[in-house]
């Protein structure tokens, strides 16, 4: 019985070293992988990008800017100055600013952590895409229910204006 077992087990060895393919045609492999197929060769895109004529490739390579959307960059500097100089608690806003930055940074770090753990990413999709299907059951499918949205969002909005 061990006999016919590795005298099986060394015949299935010896036919996955086997080519399919003859030698003759493609290069010795001792895979039992098929071969890639072979490449497409560049020669056809590049001579169709040839038929067409020169100027009409330029023109819908062209875009063009209109007056409207051009911006003059001493002026934005002139306007960041003004705004820059209307504020009061500089120290603050630098303060403010550099902690956005580290907060972003630590984020994408805690992100990265969890993406790293195997099954964690695949429960935090389920968990977000339950609780958007929660949110719009909730907030958006009834009519009073967006306008119940609306205030809360109102309120929200008020509050953090100091407006209230």
């Amino acid at each position: 019985m061990a006999a016919a077992t590795s005298a099986s087990s060394s015949l299935v060895a010896t036919a996955v070293l086997v080519p399919r393919f003859s030698t003759a045609a493609t290069t010795t492999r001792c895979s039992a992988l098929p071969p890639l197929p072979p490449r497409v060769s560049t020669a056809s895109f590049s001579s169709s990008v040839k038929l067409i004529p020169e100027s009409k490739r330029f023109s819908l390579l062209q875009t063009k800017a209109s007056e409207e959307t051009s911006v003059d960059a001493g002026e934005l500097f002139t306007d960041l100055k003004e705004k820059w100089d209307k504020v009061e608690n500089k120290s603050t806003v630098l303060l403010y600013g550099g902690g956005a930055i580290v907060a972003v940074w630590v984020s994408s770090i805690l992100v990265g952590a969890i993406n790293s753990v195997p099954l964690l990413p695949k429960i935090m999709e389920l968990i977000g895409l339950g609780y958007a299907g929660w949110f719009i059951y909730r907030y958006l499918l009834f009519k009073s229910s967006r306008k119940e949205l609306a205030t809360d969002i109102e309120a929200l909005k008020s509050k953090i204006a100091g407006t209230e």
